[in-house]
């Protein structure tokens, strides 16, 4: 291997490892926060990587249609939930309304117009973002609130559950073909020899940008200390007066946000069909493994780590990368194990 097949790797392998740790740090994120083992993670980047790609072919995605569905369960559900003295309240309800149900509508009639306009990327990239992004406090409210005080085993078979369940969804909506679309940047960096994609620069400045906005995010707003607080002791948070269950909905709303704009910004660079998510989250949740679902900075190292692996896996043994990152997680876990020994579970 020379030093210009070396960097070509590298660059590549930078550029999935700046992916994998957006998702792990999510990952990590949500966990902390919810006890959730988000696995359905992967299948939001699918969500979003593939409706985008259906509004640059000039069709319209089912995915406003399947906003719309779990708008209506929420708004059901909500209206059937033990708050009966919020219900009372007729300004509650138009908030349900207006947050369940005419949202999800505007977004479907939006959505419609768009498909027959040939939009910019970045609109269709804002409405492929508005349109997932909703889905992730829905399905907090419908699969994980009623089982918020279960153990972390009941909520990763509920995620285990779902992750199939959204896959099932993913074909129908989507089919068995493969998408990629256009490079939101065309214009590549020549460095000598070596040529970097613009695609991949806009990949590793957006996450360094999301990675600097989360730390800010968490230390200087209340809604981000909040989340803190609850990471950090949930009985405590209670005990002052912060929504637990508001937290967890805001994480996994902040979840499923990296995950879609992961899928927007690497279905440019690499073809994303409906079963994709599984590997792509599951080499996530491998990074925050490295930080043992608790530390962000070495839940980020693990995710470069990661990503260079594979890299030079696919070089070396392309038949066996997959196998090669994942058997990565048995010696960490060996690690981390040894050096963390534990009791039972924590709620």
């Amino acid at each position: 291997m020379d030093f210009l097949t070396a960097a070509i790797l590298a660059q590549d392998g930078i550029t999935s490892g700046a992916i994998y740790a957006l998702l792990g740090l999510a990952l990590v994120l949500v966990f902390s926060v919810t006890r959730i083992i988000f696995l359905p993670q992967g299948e939001f980047v699918v969500f979003g990587a593939l409706t985008i790609a259906t509004l640059e072919a000039g069709r319209m995605p089912l995915t406003a249609w399947l906003l719309v569905i779990l708008g209506a369960l929420t708004f059901l559900s909500e209206l059937t939930s033990g708050r009966r003295g919020a219900l009372r309240r007729p300004r509650y309800k138009i908030h349900l309304a207006l947050q369940f149900i005419a949202y999800p509508v505007m977004i479907l009639l939006l959505t419609r117009f768009a498909g027959t306009q040939a939009w910019p990327l970045l609109a269709q990239a804002a409405l492929t973002l508005a349109m997932v992004i909703p889905m992730g406090p829905m399905l907090y409210r419908l699969v994980y609130k009623p089982m918020e005080n279960a153990s972390v085993l009941v909520l990763l078979i509920a995620s285990v559950a779902l992750h199939f369940v959204l896959v099932g969804v993913a074909l129908v909506m989507f089919g068995a073909e493969g998408f990629r679309t256009a490079a939101f940047i065309e214009t590549p960096l020549s460095l000598d020899d070596m040529t970097i994609s613009g695609q991949s620069l806009l990949v590793l400045a957006v996450a360094m940008a999301l990675i600097v906005g989360l730390y800010l995010y968490f230390e200087r707003s209340l809604s981000g200390k909040a989340l803190r607080a609850t990471a950090i002791n949930a009985l405590g948070a209670r005990l002052v007066g912060i929504s637990t269950s508001q937290a967890g909905s805001l994480a996994v709303t902040l979840t499923v946000a990296i995950g879609t704009l992961c899928g927007i910004l690497i279905v440019p660079l690499t073809t994303i069909y409906y079963d994709s998510g599984f590997l792509i989250g599951l080499k996530g949740f491998v990074a925050a493994i490295f930080g043992g679902l608790t530390s962000y900075p070495i839940a980020a190292a693990g995710a470069l780590l990661v990503g260079l692996l594979e890299s030079f896996s696919s070089f070396w043994a392309s038949a066996f990368k997959e196998v090669i990152v994942f058997t990565l997680i048995i010696p960490v876990l060996l690690w981390r194990s040894l050096l963390s020994p534990h009791g039972g579970d924590d709620e």
